[in-house]
């Protein structure tokens, strides 16, 4: 890695059997063992759909793969990133110039797996140093399959989405020059497909508490492992059912509230949930909805939704509540957005917009229990400002149930 001088300097910890104490101090790597830890230096690239290329070199498993370009602007999370299934069908850029430092362990994972079809980085750490590493990010990639791409200038890589917009693009480590033309038909043709059922859980799962108050049924259509252990934190038997459970099976499984999840993909290719949940809204049932829960709430209700210029992902995202004035720093991954005044005042208000460009963050509905927003509040990476949401979850499921 191009930021090491001759050594390298990694925290460890060792045990003191004089007095049982562990204490640090700092290892010196040797130029020799660096050597010895360094992977090959393979030639990769980045085509974009524009025609632009970028070299750089190759890290996770090698090959050719095609997505949706897409950055993300978080300094830390690079591992919930890497597991976030919203990000299915995506090649995800890193605006943060160093990542992999403090390694990989799974209990940080939002889902069993990496989603991503690509991964880009300025640089990438050999050596990580942290007491829950269990591994680098490039052991990672090659676990999952993934095609990674370091060494590129990702800052104009991050301007070129900027000014024109996300686009297709492929990581390869062929020969980019020799069939250029040829390759750039396969990225433009190149769609996401089926996002939502491809990640979604194919049966119903369990998950009970010793001390169940409510019931939840979460409607998986990508969720994050961390949503689930919010409900389970509070209290919540927790039944997380398939994308495509109809409001009958739903409502037979007698929820006090239901849960529509974050998840991958085109709202409004979703049209099966769209009238699921509006039998639901019909039932008076208290929902809450989260990023891709929320664009679908606002579909079924009369809304539109858009897909953004480049879209808001990293956390770092702010968002201002509009009734108490109050700014939320937010974590983000979405690249479609609910029109805020497309929802009829009389069903719906806006309750959070986002403080950069005034997109629609979130909205509180008149005509059941229902509000969503689309931050994600139980954050993993980013900051947990907007975790009481889930409280506001609990007040509404207890308010109902009286």
């Amino acid at each position: 890695m191009k930021c090491w001088s001759m050594s390298i300097t990694m925290s460890v910890y060792l045990f003191n059997g004089i007095n049982g104490h562990f204490f640090y101090r700092s290892a010196i790597i040797s130029e020799t063992e660096r050597e010895g830890i360094r992977m090959s230096e393979q030639k990769a690239y980045l085509l974009l759909a524009n025609g632009q290329v970028f070299e750089g070199k190759s890290f996770g498993v090698t090959g050719t793969t095609i997505g949706e370009v897409v950055f993300a602007t978080g300094m830390t999370g690079y591992q919930e990133t890497l597991t976030d299934p919203s990000y299915y069908g995506q090649i995800a850029v890193q605006t943060f110039p160093l990542n992999g430092n403090y390694g990989t362990n799974s209990s940080d994972y939002e889902s069993p797996k990496c989603w991503l079809k690509g991964y880009i980085v300025r640089e990438w750490c050999e050596v990580p140093s942290n007491f829950r590493c269990e591994g680098t990010i490039d052991a990672f990639l090659k676990a999952n399959g993934v095609i990674g791409l370091y060494g590129i200038d990702t800052r104009q890589l991050t301007r070129v989405i900027r000014e024109s917009g996300v686009m297709n693009g492929m990581i390869t480590t062929e020969d980019v020059f020799a069939k250029k033309e040829e390759l750039l038909m396969q990225i433009q043709a190149y769609e996401i497909k089926d996002a939502v059922e491809t990640v979604s859980t194919k049966e119903k799962q369990v998950y009970t508490v010793e001390e169940p108050k409510y019931h939840v049924v979460m409607m998986d259509f990508g969720y994050k492992r961390h949503i689930l252990q919010h409900l389970k934190n509070r209290n919540c038997n927790v039944t997380v059912v398939p994308y495509n459970t109809t409001a009958e099976e739903i409502l037979a499984l007698r929820p006090d509230g239901v849960m529509l999840t974050n998840g991958p993909g085109n709202p409004a290719e979703n049209t099966e949930v769209i009238q699921t949940l509006q039998q639901l809204i019909a039932q008076k049932i208290p929902m809450f909805g989260i990023c891709l829960g929320h664009q679908l709430t606002a579909l079924a209700n009369g809304g539109e939704t858009v897909k953004l210029k480049y879209g808001h992902r990293g956390g770092n995202q702010p968002v201002k509540e509009l009734k108490t004035g109050r700014v939320y720093v937010t974590s983000q991954n979405h690249g479609y957005a609910v029109v805020g005044d497309s929802i009829d005042p009389s069903i719906g208000i806006m309750s959070h917009w986002n403080a950069n460009d005034k997109t629609c963050e979130g909205v509180e509905y008149k005509n059941a229990p229902v509000f969503t927003v689309q931050f994600h509040p139980e954050a993993c990476g980013g900051p947990r400002d907007t975790s009481y949401l889930f409280d506001r979850f609990m007040d509404l499921m207890d308010k109902e149930g009286k």
